[in-house]
């Protein structure tokens, strides 16, 4: 895969720059866990000692599997660990930790640290992807390597129109028709010249935030010459209130890229331009009245605060208080925020390949990254959708209550989901090689790549290497548990369990259809997938028997033949002689695969390239074939899932 030098213009470090809008709290010092303002300590007046204590873990809900650390809000208080554990909960500090993520982690008593290997969390800024070397496995900041794929508007624009290039307008018409300048300048100018004259355009820097270079044009004499820019069909006729144009800030998070986990969270902001919108050629000029941007509309004389969370009232609204008002209209709230989670899985779907790429090159462990998005939604006069670019490092600054009550509430959810963990003192004791991590119990018994054995290699190539797969055969990827499959599930509950007032969008009971929009099928996202339609609705049977297996110590690893997928004695749910369905030929495995167990990425390749399967066609495939499949090579050994003999 190439990933272009893009990145380059990133920072390599943790401590650079504000935030994407101008907004952040960013900090001088990086010694101090303290706020640098006193913004949101009237939270904390009255409630000193009489503030609910809670315990500082939250334990998991299946046994051998270690408790995270609780994040609470400022109404609630943390028990105090013992000291040694205590002295474990450090956090570095960047210019760009927010007050209301040092708030939130006080609470839970972290301490600032300088050192490069003893911290466990960072809200930093962005850095090149090779900078993502030094994070240990203890650690965790706030950004995947490759998000930039989304958070560029012009790579945004670019990988979405890929995307709809590939799948149709049908599934990909949320975002206007764009141009990347200077590239585009030919095409662009042939539909500029074949528009309504009445056509408006919006230009924008590729990189920039907070409003910062943005115009609406209609003259082709208008276009800035010389500089890269993005230009757009400018969405003419938003959805007005009280005459006013506004976007929605929409908060999404991702806790892992393998297997994809998006959450959504429950409310947001509604950022409302402070001059009544006119059509009007001669208004083009005034950002006040087609910019939605606070950094911009706050230094308008009329704007108008509010700090009510419940008040629609003022030039920002919480998205709650948005949808009761709507509601109190007749609109389909429910609908348009369905809408939105299609754009947001898709979205983030688009920039899954970069991410993974670069993570399998750049990460020791995907445990250590984490990341917040701030999607820009804006409605038209239909109330339909559109998205206008993603923030990856959405503003955290909260000037008034309003912000304090939603910001504050979805950092305190997100930590939490996010799923810290107190380390083993060796590890963050002194500066760790690259072979020296014993954090096995760190992370819910995740195992190096390298001890995922040849028979879970197999498995996963077998499923991900169908060419069609219907449900029926997809469904059979749970008759055999194998260790990872028991760790990934068990990881993918608590998680769940922590969600607070996010929802996950995916994986989903409903989530199936979004498999398709993946470059290359992913074995984990087919487990989970068909983990939430079989258990979705019960999911205490679920629990119960991932708990089971805990027990036993599966997910740590086992001989156990029950949970070799090639040593089972399972038969296939699938009839093999089902006219149009799948005919499972055999798993083929070379006797070479054994001469490269001391190189793990050959091996990934070889298992991959020696699990081929011819497969008919099915009018039900969910899973569609990609590039990723490599050919079968000439087979030396074969070996059917249920015959144990030849392993």
């Amino acid at each position: 895969m190439q990933v272009d030098g893009a990145e380059e213009e990133l920072p390599d470090e943790l401590e650079n720059a504000c935030s994407d809008d101008g907004d952040s709290d960013c900090s001088s010092s990086t010694a101090s866990i303290s706020p640098r303002s006193g913004i949101e300590e009237p939270m904390l007046l009255g409630v000193g000692d009489d503030r609910e204590e809670r315990p500082a873990l939250v334990p998991s809900l299946f046994p051998l599997i270690p408790p995270t650390l609780y994040f609470s809000t400022a109404n609630e208080k943390v028990e105090l660990l013992p000291v040694e554990q205590r002295r474990l909960l450090k956090w570095k500090m960047s210019t760009v930790t927010p007050n209301v993520v040092k708030h939130t982690i006080a609470r839970s008593h972290f301490k600032a640290t300088k050192k490069r290997y003893d911290w466990l969390g960072c809200w930093g800024h962005h850095m090149k992807s090779p900078s993502f070397r030094t994070l240990r496995e203890h650690q965790k900041l706030n950004h995947f390597p490759g998000t930039f794929q989304i958070g560029r508007k012009d790579r945004l624009w670019r990988n979405l129109s890929k995307m709809q290039v590939r799948f149709g307008k049908q599934e990909f018409s949320f975002f206007p028709r764009t141009f990347i300048l200077p590239q585009d300048i030919k095409l662009l100018r042939k539909v500029w010249e074949d528009s309504n004259t009445r056509q408006k355009w919006i230009i924008k820097p590729p990189a920039s935030a907070r409003g910062i270079g943005i115009q609406v044009i209609h003259k082709w004499s208008q276009m800035p010459r010389k500089r890269p820019l993005l230009v757009q069909k400018y969405l003419h006729k938003p959805y007005l209130i009280s005459g006013n144009k506004f976007d929605l800030r929409i908060y999404v998070y991702v806790t892992s890229y393998d297997p994809l986990r998006i959450y959504i969270f429950s409310d947001g902001l509604v950022r409302f331009a402070s001059c009544k919108y006119s059509s009007s050629k001669k208004t083009l000029s005034n950002k006040f009245m087609h910019l939605t941007n606070y950094s911009v509309n706050k230094k308008n004389s009329e704007y108008q605060t509010n700090s009510d969370d419940k008040a629609c009232q003022g030039h920002k609204w919480a998205l709650k208080a948005l949808w009761q008002y709507l509601g109190a209209q007749g609109v389909n709230t429910a609908l348009i925020w369905q809408k939105i989670k299609d754009i947001v899985i898709k979205t983030v779907i688009a920039s899954e390949p970069y991410v993974n790429n670069l993570l399998k090159i750049n990460v020791r462990t995907p445990h250590s990254c984490h990341e917040l998005f701030g999607f820009d939604i804006m409605l038209d006069e239909n109330l339909k959708p559109w998205i206008l670019e993603v923030n990856i490092s959405p503003s955290l600054h909260s000037s008034t209550a309003l912000d304090v009550s939603i910001k504050g509430q979805m950092i305190r959810d997100l930590l939490n989901l996010a799923g810290f963990r107190i380390p083993q003192r060796e590890d963050v004791i002194a500066p760790c090689s690259s072979d020296s991590s014993s954090t096995s119990s760190l992370c819910g018994g995740v195992r190096n790549k390298s001890d995922v054995s040849i028979d879970e290699k197999v498995k996963r190539a077998f499923y991900i290497t169908q060419r069609f797969a219907d449900q029926d055969f997809l469904s059979t990827v749970l008759d055999v548990l194998t260790p990872e499959d028991v760790r990934v599930l068990a990881e993918s509950e608590d998680e769940l369990n922590r969600v607070g007032q996010f929802e996950r969008i995916f994986p989903s009971p409903s989530s199936s259809r979004y498999l398709r929009f993946f470059e290359c099928p992913r074995y984990f996202n087919i487990l989970l997938d068909q983990w939430e339609q079989k258990y979705w609705s019960s999911k205490s049977k679920g629990i119960d028997l991932l708990a089971a297996l805990c027990q036993k110590g599966v997910h740590l690893g086992t001989t156990d033949p029950a949970h070799m997928w090639s040593k089972s004695s399972y038969t296939s749910k699938v009839d093999p002689h089902k006219q149009d369905g799948i005919n499972r030929s055999s798993v083929v495995v070379s006797q070479q695969v054994f001469s490269h167990q001391d190189n793990d990425d050959a091996l990934d390749r070889e298992v991959v390239s020696l699990c081929s399967q011819s497969v008919a066609p099915s009018s039900g495939s969910s899973v569609t074939s990609s590039a990723c499949a490599s050919p079968l090579p000439t087979p030396t050994h074969s070996l059917l899932p249920q015959q144990s003999a030849a392993y």
